[in-house]
């Protein structure tokens, strides 16, 4: 079933190159930028990696932005399911767009990920 997206694929493009170049001068420039240009990055970048890694078994909660879940596999109806990664919005943008790796995200702990399919190394960053 392909997923339904929300974000329009060129405004969540132009939110995330934002972002990215905002991030790359620093991080209090990214921060100071406007709630809705993180929201939208992120909510893209989530719809993105559903939409390259269709399926149920991985839930991916980037708070307070957005929800998604991915990677096939047996699917979860009731509950946490059991393979959940959890990050704020900043490390979830650098891993997305590789200002940050996968391995140094969850090494430093800035990435909560529960479950042996809980590991987005293969499909970071989302070029």
């Amino acid at each position: 079933m392909a997923v339904k997206r929300r974000i329009p694929v060129e405004e969540g493009r132009s939110a995330l190159r934002t972002w990215a170049e905002a991030a790359a001068t620093g991080a209090e420039d990214a921060a100071a930028l406007p709630r809705t240009t993180r929201a939208t990055a992120v909510r893209y970048t989530l719809e993105e990696l559903a939409t390259r890694a269709e399926g149920n078994s991985v839930e991916v909660r980037v708070p307070p932005f957005g929800v998604c879940q991915c990677i096939a596999g047996p699917r979860h109806t009731r509950g946490t399911p059991p393979n959940v990664i959890e990050t704020d919005p900043a490390t979830w943008l650098g891993l997305a767009t590789g200002q940050l790796s996968w391995q140094a995200a969850v090494g430093q702990g800035r990435v909560s990920a529960s479950g042996s399919r809980a590991d987005l190394s293969s499909l970071l960053p989302l070029d």
